[in-house]
């Protein structure tokens, strides 16, 4: 079975292209609004003349995608805003928004943020330092591997907030804030171990992920660990991964890396060159790996 492909088309041809209920997992980052000219001709999305437009574009990708996900099938979905005319667009809500109307299930709002994002001359507004993830399901029965992207646990480490710090550890009403977990019996008695899980506390919503680079591009792509996180919460060893905007193929890297398949689609036949090369010369071993269904 072959591991990836790459096809040279917009987001809503290739895509019907492919099998309905064939995707387990989406993870894109759209062209933002009146941002870049990728020089795509007409089919380009981005270049709309209004906001409305750019949105109504992508809810045919969006609605397309809908049925060629699996039922148990995810999207995350990474959209920044705009400033239009001084005023910022919320573009990314609106985007959201719409997708809900198609069906989509809005599952959580994740902040990316970005330490080493570029400085900003701005002296009337902070600078943004953030982007939005939108993870949406299909279904409300979806597949989602909690345990594969646990953090590690604040409470007994330097950066607990606690008072009394690591000292409440094992210690009968040691629990320090009793108002918030009077109704705890193991906190009361000292349980702590069994109050927190062995593998982490569940993955929170703000990721602080510094902007990925390649070399192949003139400007700081998708980061790796970023589409790692989100392939080991929504996919399992041979899944069929997809990018509908692919770019220079960061979200595949990372899928092969992972023993997933992908699938990505790309309007710029330059970018398409970039991303087999970039899968060869990247992924270990390609030639010689196979997935068997």
């Amino acid at each position: 079975m072959k591991l990836w492909n790459i096809i040279n088309d917009d987001a809503v041809s290739g895509l019907k292209k492919l099998e309905d209920s064939s995707i387990q997992l989406t993870i894109t980052s759209p062209p933002y609004y009146n941002l870049r000219n990728y020089a795509c001709g007409e089919s380009e999305i981005g270049k709309e003349s209004s906001i409305n437009e750019y949105i109504n574009k992508l809810q045919d990708v969006f609605e397309i995608l809908f049925k060629k996900t699996k039922s148990d099938g995810l999207l995350f979905l990474n959209l920044g805003d705009s400033y239009i005319n001084g005023e910022l667009a919320g573009i990314p809500w609106r985007v959201a928004l719409s997708l809900k109307e198609l069906g989509w299930i809005l599952r959580s709002d994740i902040i990316w943020h970005k330490p080493n994002a570029m400085p900003s001359s701005v002296k009337n507004r902070p600078t943004v330092d953030h982007e939005y993830i939108f993870m949406f399901a299909k279904s409300k029965q979806y597949k989602y591997n909690q345990d594969s992207i646990r953090e590690p646990h604040v409470t007994f480490s330097e950066l607990s907030k606690m008072r009394g710090g690591r000292s409440h550890f094992g210690k009968r009403e040691g629990t320090p804030e009793k108002g918030k977990n009077e109704g705890n019996k193991n906190l009361h008695d000292g349980r702590w171990d069994q109050a927190f899980h062995p593998q982490g506390r569940n993955k929170r919503t703000v990721w602080s992920i510094s902007l990925g680079k390649f070399r192949g591009t003139h400007f700081a792509v998708f980061p790796e660990k970023l589409v790692e996180v989100c392939v080991k919460a929504g996919s399992d060893s041979n899944d069929l991964i997809c990018d509908p905007f692919s770019g220079s193929a960061t979200t595949g890297v990372v899928a092969i890396r992972l023993n997933r398949r992908f699938i990505g689609i790309e309007l710029s036949e330059n970018y398409c060159q970039l991303a087999e090369d970039r899968l060869k010369s990247e992924v270990p071993n390609l030639a010689s790996r196979s997935l068997h269904t």
